[in-house]
């Protein structure tokens, strides 16, 4: 394969995967170097700067030789280029200026005895599957290295099918955490099943050759004649879950009893707030300590000049309107400062009322203005705003905790609006069918299902009503000029980060500390509600031995462990063989199931433990299930990247995807929990003969 083939092939990886690093923004740009010359006809290895990305891609489409992956440096761009003397010119005059001969062509004797006497590196296939969706064969492959510490290592998968076919493709380094894991690549499209692969590396080295095992491997019950599903048609709000719940419940009460689970949330609500003054100029932010639908929402708040001399900074609070009085001196100026008005509020009226200064505006005076309003400014008009009571529906002919259990639960993320779709469907499913399909019937008699549509109500109400990317709660636990309402879309705890194993606050990756991060793991283990009630409930139920979180999207199907901590990467500790066994005999089973109902195929990269197929996620649920549980814990993410035959890629489709998308979703991935109650079954029977 060409460089620039090469070049294009890795930057298509790396765009989906890295972001490149760069020094920060006030990083001053380095001076030119000397001049670098070449001699005629010599071809060397140059460090170039570009001045922009753009000037990159002009050599990318030129065909430049391009390599090693380009770097972003106080603004421009640094690029590693084979070049000639000829060449160099070229791009000299073009604007890029040579920084650093890397490497000489009239080297080549001297490396030629080195690399004779250098040991080739081993080479190891971690994965070789190959699967078909779309009418389109695909190969993926994961290779390991021996040469671990060499950055530069090249390694090149070869393919053959029976009639003899050949082609190639790159693979690309990576690392995680600073620590190598292997070489990888996205599923390449082959034109017919792949009967061996081989790879070969940069430096000499090569495997074995490897028939690739057809993915996933297991064949799903087949559908009966008759069997009902798609119950699902339109994108479904907290609101519209409590009333399917209540429906159900009302429908099937002979299979479906409602849990009301323990914790109410804080409900979609906040505080009113409203700057007094300019924030571009001097202000004084002034927040109710009551929620804004606790009579706050439309105080109003000014500030007057009171118009005699030696008056001290005073208040009023009547008929909704606090009056600040700012202090005078014997001239009758107004001597307040921003900073005095934001400490005299908060002390004078500390049950009604808190203020802070904005950024910027410390040891201002402070200005006359007003009346201003106070809001929570929430958009939701038809969301009910007291606590919320989270719901789970349980599911089963017998509920009295005789029968194995398993628990689906979903939307812990609020923006992830097609996975409450995935549980209801599933939920559905099991009770519409269990009248007329004997399959079915035996399923729901033999297992205890648990299905909480969604987690997290509140972040889902504001994520559907206000900002449809809120990840997070509605908590907000930041402190001073952190709760200022620009950053009202920042605020809320994540939910997956806020469990008490592998968590943040044990020192493991993958949460953060700051309330304004998307991973805010909140004030300590389990501070919020909605953690609180997964907790609760598989605590109330210890017949719970399987449980699959729902999220979106990706298209992944992980189990623990789910975090490590950074220094080493050390995970958490590793499932035994036989569980490892079964959680991957199991993804087999569930990802056939999801795959028979569109030919949505989860990769096999996509497959496997949190920390190694996806980062690591400090204080996710899975793990506190599975740890401190004794639960076998999944995570789904639905929504599996798409094949653009036309483009030739791998394309997204997001957290909220057109609704037929978001539809297809809930029918494969509600087909994927219904093999997970088969897996419950099985497991449990297997359990039962073993004790005999």
């Amino acid at each position: 394969m060409s460089s620039r083939a090469r070049w294009v092939a890795v930057a298509t990886v790396l765009a989906l995967t890295v972001v490149p690093a760069a020094l920060p923004a006030q990083a001053a740009a380095p001076e030119d170097p000397p001049a670098l010359t070449l001699a005629s006809g010599e071809a060397a290895l140059v460090r170039f700067r570009l001045p922009d990305e753009a000037a990159l891609q002009r050599l990318v489409n030129q065909g430049a030789d391009l390599a090693a992956r380009p770097r972003n440096q106080a603004g421009a761009v640094l690029v590693d280029l084979v070049v000639d003397d000829r060449q160099l010119a070229e791009l000299t005059g073009q604007g890029a200026v040579p920084m650093q001969v890397i490497q000489r062509s009239s080297q080549r004797p001297q490396l030629r005895t080195q690399l004779q006497a250098a040991q080739a590196d081993t080479l190891q296939f971690l994965q070789a599957y190959w699967w078909t969706t779309g009418g389109k064969t695909f190969l993926q492959t994961q290779v390991a290295t021996t040469a671990t510490d060499d950055p530069d290592v090249e390694i090149t998968v070869t393919w053959r099918t029976a009639d003899g076919t050949t082609g190639s493709f790159p693979l690309v380094r990576f690392e995680d955490s600073g620590e190598y894991q292997y070489h990888y690549t996205l599923p390449r499209p082959l034109p017919a099943k792949p009967v061996q692969v081989t790879a070969t590396s940069s430096l000499g080295g090569a495997s074995r050759a490897v028939t690739p095992a057809a993915w996933p491997g297991a064949t799903p019950p087949a559908t009966p004649s008759g069997y009902q599903k798609d119950f699902v048609d339109a994108y479904m709000t907290p609101v519209d879950v409590r009333a399917r719940i209540k429906r159900l419940a009302r429908q099937y009460p002979n299979l479906v009893d409602v849990i009301n689970l323990p914790n109410k949330t804080q409900g979609y609500r906040r505080t009113a707030v409203a700057y007094l003054g300019n924030p571009a100029a001097a202000a004084v932010v002034v927040e109710s300590v009551p929620f804004g639908d606790q009579g706050m929402n439309g105080v109003q708040v000014r500030t007057v000049d009171p118009g005699l001399p030696n008056r001290p900074l005073a208040a009023t609070y009547r008929d909704r309107v606090l009056t600040l009085r700012l202090a005078t001196d014997a001239g009758g100026k107004v001597i307040s400062t921003t900073d005095d008005v934001a400490a005299f509020v908060t002390a004078r009226y500390p049950q009604r009322f808190r203020a802070f200064v904005e950024d910027g505006s410390a040891g201002v005076p402070m200005p006359i203005t007003g009346p201003v309003r106070l809001d929570d400014g929430l958009k939701g008009t038809e969301v009910p705003k007291a606590p919320w009571t989270v719901q789970a529906l349980r599911i089963g002919k017998v509920r009295d905790g005789s029968k194995p259990g398993v628990l689906a639960y979903s939307q812990e993320h609020a923006r992830e609006w097609a996975t409450p779709l995935v549980t209801l469907e599933f939920a559905e499913r099991l009770l519409a069918n269990y009248a007329t399909d004997a399959t079915t019937r035996e399923l729901v008699d033999s297992v205890d299902v648990f299905v909480v549509p969604t987690v997290n109500p509140d972040g889902a109400n504001y994520s559907f009503n206000d900002y449809n990317f809120q990840r997070k709660n509605m908590v907000n636990h930041c402190t001073g000029t952190s709760r200022d309402p620009r950053y009202r879309d920042s605020w809320g705890v994540d939910l997956n980060r806020n469990y008490t194993v592998g968590s943040f606050f044990d020192g493991y990756v993958g949460a953060s500390g700051n309330c304004l991060s998307g991973t805010y793991a909140g004030t300590a283990e389990l501070s919020e509600a909605e953690s609180g009630n997964v907790v609760a409930l598989v605590k109330a139920h210890p017949n719970i031995g399987l449980a699959m979180n729902v999220h979106s999207y990706g298209g992944y199907f992980m189990w623990p462990p789910g975090a490590y901590k950074a220094d080493g990467r050390v995970t958490l500790p590793r499932p035994t063989i036989d569980e490892s066994k079964f959680f991957l005999d199991s993804a087999r089973r569930i990802v056939s199931a999801i795959s028979a109902e569109r030919g949505t195929v989860t990769w096999p990269s996509y497959t496997g433990p949190v920390a190694d197929v996806l980062y690591s996620a400090a204080g996710n649920s899975a793990d506190e299930l599975y740890y401190q549980l004794g639960i076998d814990a999944w995570d789904f993410e639905v929504g599996n990247d798409r094949w653009n035959e036309t483009t030739q890629q791998w394309e997204g489709v997001g957290f909220q995807p057109p609704f037929d998308e978001a539809h297809g979703e809930s029918q494969e991935y509600a087909g994927g929990l219904v093999e997970l109650v088969r897996v419950a079954r099985d497991k449990a029977a297997a359990e039962s003969s073993d004790r005999e």
